[in-house]
């Protein structure tokens, strides 16, 4: 069976590539102009700008999955206790107005996907003492219904990066869900090393000084704050969207030369982007300058780590066995210790 699914905060759609094995995208949406070229080159289609402005009833089809890696926010609860005094109702779902949470929320409402998957850094659970993720997690599971798995994976075991994210799948049905297995060990840094790689890669005296002197000031004072000499036997620090600044979270160790970044391709390697897929069509194209590129990479999901989830989520959806109702986690709070979060 193929599926329809729409790709919000789609960045370059490393987690629509993952399910375009399992159907089509009919929306997708990202204001970042750069990462819609990216995005343009790759899928034929200039996302929806911004999704603050897209109308869930009428700008949206119907679609079976819903995607999206969306920023991470804090949630004010400012006038709750206004809005008891007055007697009016309220909700989670009222209460994350004002931030790009809402706007998944508003959708999912309206179109009632069988399924979505959430991806966010890992410290969205910790996120502003925890108060996000709990708002996050009651509204979708109190106000919209879903039933709701969240897991933090390292995708160290498929690409040599150590990027830890987490993950939020939701079924409208109370369907089983199992997490893939991710393998312990995974490729080495120097499996997706270009052979050759122009000097402009290399760093500068200056630069290459500077980073040095950082280190050691911060070594003298007890942090380990600075640039990472990467293992090209192991993996990588995580590559962040800044990676174009300097390059100093993963620099690849030269022989009788300062050491350099990776290029661009590499860091499309390492987020598992089939930049070297033997079919041209299926060939993931690089079509904007390094400085852009960086960021988008940097931005991206583990595309392997997804496959795998997506995996997962449609046996889930085909197979579908439900949940006995003993076995639902009861740690889930209820409508009412949800009220009493709130009013706390």
């Amino acid at each position: 069976m193929l599926y329809n699914f729409i790709d919000l905060f789609a960045g370059i759609g490393g987690i629509r590539k993952a399910f375009e094995p399992y159907g089509t995208c009919v929306f997708s949406c990202e204001w970042d102009k750069k990462a819609q070229e990216t995005y343009f080159a790759n899928y034929g289609e200039y996302p929806v700008g911004d999704i603050r402005t897209v109308n869930e009833k009428y700008d949206i089809p119907h679609h079976d999955i819903l995607l999206a890696g969306f920023p991470c926010q804090p949630f004010s609860l400012a006038g709750v206790s206004k809005k008891n005094s007055l007697g009016r109702n309220h909700g989670f779902l009222d209460e994350t107005q004002g931030t790009l949470f809402w706007d998944i929320a508003r959708i999912i409402k309206e179109k009632e996907p069988q399924a979505f998957l959430l991806e966010n850094v890992k410290n969205l659970r910790s996120h502003d003492k925890g108060q996000t993720f709990k708002v996050i997690k009651n509204v979708l599971e109190n106000e919209l219904g879903y039933t709701v798995y969240d897991e933090v994976i390292n995708a160290k075991g498929l690409v040599p990066q150590n990027r830890e994210r987490i993950y939020i799948v939701g079924f409208k049905k109370k369907l089983k869900f199992d997490w893939p297995t991710i393998p312990k060990e995974g490729p080495p840094l120097r499996s997706i090393l270009e052979e050759q790689v122009d000097d402009k890669y290399t760093l500068s005296d200056k630069l290459w000084s500077y980073l040095q002197s950082y280190k050691e000031k911060h070594a003298k004072k007890g942090n380990g704050f600075g640039y990472g000499l990467a293992d090209l036997n192991s993996y990588s620090r995580t590559l962040s969207a800044r990676y174009y600044k300097d390059g100093s979270e993963i620099l690849i160790p030269q022989e009788g030369k300062n050491p350099r970044r990776l290029t661009p391709k590499e860091c499309a390697r390492l987020q598992g982007f089939p930049v070297d897929h033997p079919d041209e069509s299926q060939r993931y194209k690089i079509v904007v300058s390094d400085t852009a590129a960086y960021k988008q990479f940097g931005n991206s999901v583990a595309v392997p780590v997804v496959e795998l989830i997506a995996e997962r989520m449609i046996q889930a959806i085909e197979r579908n066995e439900l949940l006995e109702t003993d076995n639902i986690d009861p740690t889930n709070l209820t409508e009412e210790s949800t009220q009493e979060y709130v009013t706390s």
